[in-house]
């Protein structure tokens, strides 16, 4: 991981505590899944601690905006990472992938992306970060629409 030029503290890794909150029932609000920090590719070591027997979300940065349930759906139970396939420079993404999950025991991947053509970029690079971890890990890819319905 490159070493940011201020040392921010918001790109220290750490693990998340549930804490017990009052039901949504009786709130109507609902709790964030999130037991991980950073999410965003870029940030997370392969490394990670939270990353050992983990069930990895890798996820287009767009998806969670379009898709209302994307915390009880998708996050909740798994470690996020977030990028953005169009955006973002993906050139060591392929790599870094595969040392996550070459250098874990990773459960299984999940990968969500937008229906559009340059989402898929970020579901082949996780194919060929599988493919390049030498592992046999069960890989799903969930298409959202981006009038926020999970395409079958």
């Amino acid at each position: 991981m490159k070493n940011l030029a201020c040392g921010c503290p918001g790109s220290q890794v750490r693990t998340i505590e549930a804490t017990e909150t009052t039901p949504p029932e009786a709130t109507g609000r609902l709790s964030s899944e999130l037991r991980q920090w950073p999410t965003q590719l870029q940030l997370v070591p392969s490394s990670a601690p939270y990353l050992e027997n983990a069930h990895l979300l890798i996820a287009a940065d767009c998806v969670p905006f379009a898709y209302a349930e994307f915390h009880r759906d998708f996050i909740k139970g798994r470690v996020l990472v977030n990028a953005c396939p169009k955006l973002d420079d993906t050139g060591s993404f392929v790599e870094k992938l595969a040392a996550m999950i070459r250098n874990n025991d990773i459960q299984s991947i999940t990968v969500t992306i937008m229906e559009v053509p340059c989402c898929r970029g970020m579901a082949m690079m996780a194919q060929e970060a599988l493919k390049q971890s030498g592992k046999d890990v069960p890989l799903t890819i969930a298409v959202i629409g981006i009038d926020g319905q999970r395409k079958r």
